[in-house]
């Protein structure tokens, strides 16, 4: 079976693009003009090139040299493995990628919570000490889309669960910034999911792995590959003067200073100096618990806080960490994938500070029902829409409290993607306190 090694490997070979998103169109625009392109996507109508998965596409993928998966087509789905069975190497342009670049070059961050945050850190402090950073993968451009310059600086690489399982090589450093449940429905199972997401770290290369010191990484050690070295919360005030919310963020920020120390060969103190002296330059994600207003309502005050990006329950495990002696509105729920919202309701309940729930999606029913078996008389509200949603989170507060929006659920039940989610609950935030 043919074996690229980097995107030389394909140039005269008949490529197969499968999924025609925003990384399959970067891997063509990369291919064009060196191979011959079959492209192919399960939905209909995304490119006049592109043919459907179940009307011939597959067919078509199977007289391919090679095939370069998208990182949402799961890497054990019937078709990929039927390609493999008929002698279809399958692989990711994000692969390719790596074997082709300077690997001294490249630090990549995965996790279920934390990754973009910490991604944006390393890029932030690396700049701070006068360094070309950029910030590539999930949280960026595909770093082998032929618009984007890699070949100088540092590569801050966020690598997804769906990305990890492709890769087969390794960056200098990998970090891991927790390790929690996500994309069930994806991987399979919860085992399966924090097996695929730490493969990263297993994948050829020497390499340092820095893990962040809790008890769940410490659990999976085993699984975990490189020079592995936990890394410890940090204890001064950064995360606040960056503008950061929450105790994680501790942990987020001492996994940045780790990898930009070990990057640059400087000390972490020098790197903790650098970053304080221009952490006002610092912008926080948005959608990581982002306040959108704060609004007066006689002698109370309610703040809308925008985590959106909390698109699983560890996150919204720590929102509700960072508020809770607040009196607490949340907003939760989404596409369901199949997550365990046990722990989750767990928490909810456990809450002494007024809480109310307010849920959405075939998600949010779950993680009601969950909520309702443990305490059946805890406050709670099922939402058709987002405004109807913000407008009953709104009426439950009377004194001083949050209206948090952290769904622990895709967004893909209603929205394109969580922006557009965070966008529409920003937007319906200022039309009421405006």
């Amino acid at each position: 079976m043919f074996r690229p090694t980097g995107f030389a490997d394909l140039a005269g070979k008949r490529v197969g693009i499968f999924g025609y998103g925003v990384e399959g169109r970067a891997a063509a625009a990369r291919l064009r003009d060196v191979a011959e392109l079959v492209i192919v996507d399960d939905a209909e109508g995304v490119d006049d090139e592109a043919l459907v998965t179940g009307r011939g596409g597959l067919d078509a993928l199977a007289t391919c040299d090679v095939v370069l998966k998208s990182p949402g087509i799961p890497r054990r789905r019937n078709d990929v493995l039927e390609l493999e069975r008929r002698g279809v190497s399958v692989t990711s342009a994000l692969n390719l990628w790596l074997h082709d670049t300077d690997l001294d070059r490249v630090v990549a961050v995965t996790g279920t919570k934390g990754k973009s945050t910490t991604t944006s850190l390393i890029t932030f402090f690396l700049e701070c000490l006068g360094q070309r950073a950029q910030r590539l993968g999930n949280i960026g451009q595909p770093p082998y889309d032929p618009e984007v310059d890699t070949s100088e600086g540092w590569l801050v690489l966020e690598a997804s669960s769906f990305q990890a399982v492709d890769l087969d090589v390794s960056p200098r450093i990998v970090v891991v910034t927790s390790l929690g449940e996500d994309h069930v429905d994806w991987h399979g199972s919860l085992e399966q999911y924090r097996d695929d997401k730490l493969s990263l770290t297993r994948a050829s290369g020497n390499h340092v792995t820095l893990a962040a010191d809790n008890a769940t990484l410490h659990e999976h050690e085993a699984q975990i590959g490189g020079t592995l070295r936990y890394v410890a919360s940090d204890t001064t005030s950064l995360a606040t003067s960056l503008g950061l919310i929450g105790e994680h963020n501790d942990s987020n920020v001492a996994l940045a200073l780790a990898a930009t120390a070990d990057l640059t060969g400087r000390s972490v103190d020098v790197v903790r100096a650098a970053a304080e002296q221009r952490a006002s330059d610092f912008t926080p994600l948005r959608g990581r618990l982002t306040l959108v207003a704060s609004e007066e309502t006689g002698t109370a005050t309610i703040r809308y806080i925008d985590d959106g990006l909390a698109t699983s329950v560890l996150p919204t495990l720590a929102a509700l960490e960072v508020f809770d002696d607040d009196p607490l509105v949340l907003i939760a729920g989404g596409f369901d994938r199949g997550v365990d919202y046990a722990e989750l309701a767990e928490a909810l309940v456990a809450r002494t500070a007024p809480t109310t729930l307010i849920t959405m999606g075939n998600a949010g029913a779950r993680l009601s029902d969950e909520v309702r078996q443990r305490r059946p008389g805890f406050t709670q509200h099922i939402a058709s829409s987002m405004r109807e949603a913000v407008e009953v989170a709104r009426a439950s507060l009377d004194t001083d409290g949050v209206v948090l929006l952290s769904p622990a659920a895709p967004s893909f039940d209603r929205y394109h993607n969580w922006e557009e989610r965070s966008d529409d609950f920003s937007t319906i935030v200022h039309s009421l306190v405006s």
